[in-house]
């Protein structure tokens, strides 16, 4: 592969004197060279740093997907990079040291990272057998050279790519590690997912919940002597109007139809926090604990509302969800989780490549959950784990914006990390 250093060096025709890369083309710093052909950075490496300014001393912007061809929009010479910085967006600089200069087309500004699926994955997802695993750098060594990765049973991994070898399957792991296939099991897809909520919804309400038990019976009235013959399944979205009943309370579903009111989750209205601009129609997440549920709002009207799980910890604790009110902090296309430093923990844990995740505490976030089917009910660390078709609407509905090509983004002033208040 060509390097800045090559490229410069191979072209006839060099952009460098007056500061400008002729009529349409990137701003150059006079003095720095650029070939006449450059108009995209070519990512070599997997997550590319990309930086606020043009050195290396400079806060982290976000990161870049290898192989992404993002738009070039200028070079200049900065401390901390031997080659020319290189401008790929606003407040977006990358080191020439390990980019290339690329002809045709940049990514496009509309495009994804991960381009939505049917079932909000990503990838193909596999649980690691009750026996293990071994993963290899290189696929000619995997059951005959020296293991570089040891996985345990019930990790997760994320398989981007297979092929064959003497007849047996091998995957390639997010973690660029070949696997033998004979170990993994496939996760499978969970079709759980939230609503939109009409805006004909009567003001301070959200007319409908979702059934969390195996199923529940129907009732004739808001009584347990009153049964009919009538039940729902899990996870079917019901009408919810008022709610009734002396020693235990009742939902009315329809006409004459009431169920249990702890046998469903039905999300609930809550003012916007003062740091939401609510004439402008901010978008905010609001997560309520006691119902586990979550609502999307554009300023106080709620436009969104599903199940989530989030830490079955005591208030205070290290699995907990904490409750208050943050910022997003960055948004990853997708992240390693795992436990594995926790010298105390009773079982080990690692969740390869878990899909859209957005850090609003910390290291406690929203993100898609595959391995578990909680949703309505406390399951996970702390964080708040989403249905993956929830993880990837909610994505791309929270600021900042991901650009095209990237696989991390930081908020910066001119775009600031959604609210997400925790209640």
């Amino acid at each position: 592969m060509l390097g800045v250093v090559a490229a410069l060096a191979s072209s006839s025709a060099l952009r460098a004197d007056e500061g400008g890369g002729g009529e349409g083309g990137p701003w150059v710093e006079p003095g720095t060279a650029v070939p006449e052909w450059a108009t995209a950075v070519r990512v070599v490496r997997t997550d590319e740093g990309i930086l606020v300014e043009p050195k290396g001393a400079a806060a982290r912007r976000g990161s870049a997907a290898r192989e992404a061809r993002l738009p070039f929009f200028g070079a200049r010479t900065g401390p901390g990079c031997r080659e020319p910085w290189l401008s790929v967006g606003p407040q977006a600089w990358v080191c020439g040291d390990h980019v290339e200069l690329s002809r045709g087309e940049p990514v496009r500004a509309t495009s994804r990272t991960f381009e939505p699926s049917s079932d909000g994955l990503p990838f193909r997802y596999y649980f690691v057998g009750p026996d293990g695993s071994q993963g290899y750098r290189k696929l000619l060594e995997v059951d005959v050279g020296a293991a570089d990765g040891t996985l345990d049973p019930g990790f997760a991994v994320a398989i981007s790519e297979e092929r064959s070898v003497d007849g047996a399957r091998y995957g390639l792991s997010g973690n660029e590690l070949w696997i033998p296939m004979r170990d993994l099991s496939p996760a499978r897809p969970i079709a759980f997912q939230g609503s939109e909520v009409p805006e004909t919804a009567e003001k301070g309400s959200i007319p409908f919940a979702w059934v969390t038990v195996t199923s529940t019976r129907v009732y004739a009235g808001p009584s347990a002597a009153k049964p009919t013959s009538e039940s729902f399944a899990q996870w079917v979205k019901v009408p919810a109007f008022e709610e009734a009943g002396s020693f235990q309370k009742f939902t009315r579903v329809g006409p004459d139809k009431w169920v249990m009111s702890k046998d469903i989750r039905r999300p609930t209205v809550a003012a916007p926090p003062e740091d939401v601009d609510v004439v402008a129609g901010e978008r905010w997440i609001d997560v309520e604990l006691a119902t586990q549920t979550l609502v999307a709002y554009e300023g106080d009207r709620p436009v969104f509302a599903t199940l989530v799980s989030s830490g079955k910890g005591r208030e205070g604790s290290s699995n907990a969800t904490p409750k208050g009110t943050k910022r997003i902090w960055v948004k990853l296309a997708s992240a390693n989780m795992d436990n594995l430093e926790d010298e105390n923990a009773s079982r080990f844990y690692r969740m390869e490549n878990v899909p859209y995740v957005q850090y609003f505490s910390k290291g406690v976030g929203l993100h898609g959950a595959f391995w578990h089917r909680s949703f309505g009910q406390v399951r996970s660390h702390g964080c708040v784990n989403l249905a993956p078709l929830d993880a990837q609407r909610l994505f791309w509905f929270t600021s900042p914006r991901l650009p095209a090509g990237w696989t991390a983004v930081l908020p910066r002033d001119a775009e600031r990390g959604s609210v997400v208040r925790v209640r």
